[in-house]
């Protein structure tokens, strides 16, 4: 997700990627598909009502990282390329072909023609230039998108449908940096405008889909595209959406979304947990759930913290936890436990369960080695000083207090102290960039394995503050080669060590679950988990 150069922007893509966490994926199962029975002809026309858990405060998609806000945000902007959920591969979108140098610092994208934005503009090389020249400037929250661009050493017009982008050095995930959201491109009149004017009043975008009307905390409201006529290649419709409208209601309790779907005032909900699972399941409403690319749900460890530069009290929190017992208690159905620092819908995922089993008796006999003896309340210490941490995490999703309290009774039993702090969104990122904590509770989407280079090298943020180590050259290695199969061994090696090393504790795969009526068809879900609404039809 990052490259090199800029130490600020390199550190605070990452800490927005962090952010991004639990926002809003707090559902479970696996699988995933189309939605709808299945019967009849699709048809164009009709409202989606869609009720999201939260809102980010902002409709600029390259500012975006919360989910439950890129699920409207994401219908406005077209992007580059495409990513195909089932195989990873990257498709076309905006550019119809492109060009890669061996050594992957040259990328040269050859765009389709006759695309327009919704104020008229057309689409040319020299606007691909001027979205990408202006994302260093978006400030704190589009820090996604500038970590997908850092190391970027120009971009350049090469004739009017066709734009190059060199990089410093080699940087092979940047392919797929085109297919996101936040490198989704924005018209020129867009590209002009603050930050803050594009967070309030919205963009221009080339999309299927324009912002009406947004209300913060309440709703976005979205309306086709007339004349939409340059879908990315892997949708089924090609012209106009079939939808006239979208709108996007912000309801933060679970329950009453879900109450709402039951009672066709909505048409789909987002993060439905378990509590709610049984109310939909059967009827008119169907779960729809995918497992989540990029890191899992985990506790980021602060390994400069001195009770955690040693490796042996990092790998006894991670045997102490027993993430089957929480998965199965907090997490919606089908929940999987991690097997990996990476989920296993992430390409060059491994698998890495036996280095990720529950083995409370191992715990103890790596804090004893350490020289942490169980005092009489059985909290341990050692030389006056109780082995006591702090994980400290975001109310952003319904299944976050739960797990951590379980985590809390699991460490508790081996001698861990665990002390729960709820931080408000805001104050998540200072936290991080200052490393101000012990730990932290999140996750990461991204459909590419170089998620672990922008949350782990210490050529980046490092805000987990590793130390430097063999990790950096795996993690720099993958980067920079072309090789499908050695990166793989490459993207392997960096789980190994960060699993064994347990530099971040893997807890759950977290998995989108949707409730969505019967009576809506086609409402896929990306690569990343998040959905495409160009395809989907009521009837």
């Amino acid at each position: 997700m990052i490259a090199l150069p800029h130490v600020r922007t390199s550190r605070w893509a990452a800490l927005t990627a962090l952010v991004t966490t639990s926002a809003l994926l707090t559902a479970c199962g696996s699988g995933g598909g189309d939605t709808g029975s299945g019967t009849g002809q699709p048809k164009s026309g009709g409202t989606l009502t869609f009720a999201v858990g939260s809102d980010a405060g902002c409709v600029d998609p390259q500012q975006v990282a919360s989910n439950e806000t890129i699920y409207s945000v994401r219908q406005l902007v077209d992007s580059l390329t495409d990513q195909d959920p089932r195989t990873g591969k990257i498709v076309p979108w905006l550019a119809k072909s492109w060009d890669i140098s061996s050594d992957a610092t040259a990328f040269t994208f050859h765009l389709r023609s006759g695309v327009t934005f919704s104020d008229g503009s057309k689409l040319t090389a020299q606007v691909v230039k001027d979205n990408f020249d202006a994302v260093p400037k978006l400030g704190a929250l589009g820090t996604l998108a500038e970590g997908y661009l850092s190391g970027v050493k120009s971009t350049t017009v090469v004739d009017p449908l066709t734009v190059k982008v060199t990089f410093s050095q080699p940087n092979a995930q940047f392919l797929q940096a085109t297919s996101t959201h936040s490198l989704g491109i924005e018209s020129s009149a867009s590209v002009k405008k603050t930050p803050q004017q594009k967070c309030s009043d919205g963009v221009i975008g080339s999309g299927p889909f324009v912002l009406k009307q947004y209300v913060q905390n309440q709703s976005i409201t979205l309306a086709k595209r007339a004349g939409y006529a340059w879908g990315s290649s892997r949708w089924s419709k090609e012209g106009e959406a079939y939808l006239d409208k979208l709108v996007f209601k912000v309801v933060p309790e679970a329950g009453v979304r879900a109450g709402s779907l039951q009672s066709g005032q909505v048409d789909a909900v987002s993060s439905v947990g378990k509590a709610n699972e049984a109310a939909l399941k059967g009827g008119q409403v169907t779960l729809q759930r995918r497992a989540n690319p990029g890191v899992v749900f985990g506790l980021g460890l602060n390994n400069s913290r001195p009770l955690l530069k040693g490796a042996k009290v990092r790998q006894a929190i991670l045997y102490a936890i027993d993430r089957q017992q929480i998965a199965d208690t907090v997490f919606p159905t089908g929940t999987q436990p991690a097997t990996s620092v990476l989920a296993h819908t992430t390409p060059d995922y491994t698998d890495l369960t036996s280095g990720l089993t529950f083995d409370a008796a191992k715990a103890k006999s790596l804090l004893d080695g350490a020289g942490w003896k169980t005092g009489s309340d059985g909290i341990r210490a050692k030389d006056g000083k109780k082995l006591s941490l702090t994980i400290k995490w975001l109310p952003n999703a319904a299944t976050n207090q739960p797990a951590l309290e379980l985590i809390q009774q699991q460490l508790k039993a081996v001698g861990v102290d665990v002390t729960l702090k709820q931080l408000q969104i805001t104050q998540f990122a200072p936290t991080l960039q200052s490393g101000d904590y012990d730990a932290v509770w999140g996750n990461v989407t991204r459909a590419d394995p170089d998620i672990l280079r922008s949350s782990f090298s210490t050529k980046l943020a490092n805000f987990y503050r590793l130390p430097v180590s063999s990790l950096d050259t795996a993690l720099s290695e993958q980067a920079a080669t072309v090789d499908a199969a050695q990166r793989s061994q490459l993207v392997t090696r960096a789980q190994q060590l960060i699993v064994q090393n347990a530099h971040y504790v893997p807890v759950v795969e977290l998995q989108t679950q949707l409730g969505v009526a019967k009576k809506v068809h086609d409402l896929n879900f990306d690569a990343s988990s998040r959905i495409q609404l160009h395809d989907t039809w009521i009837g």
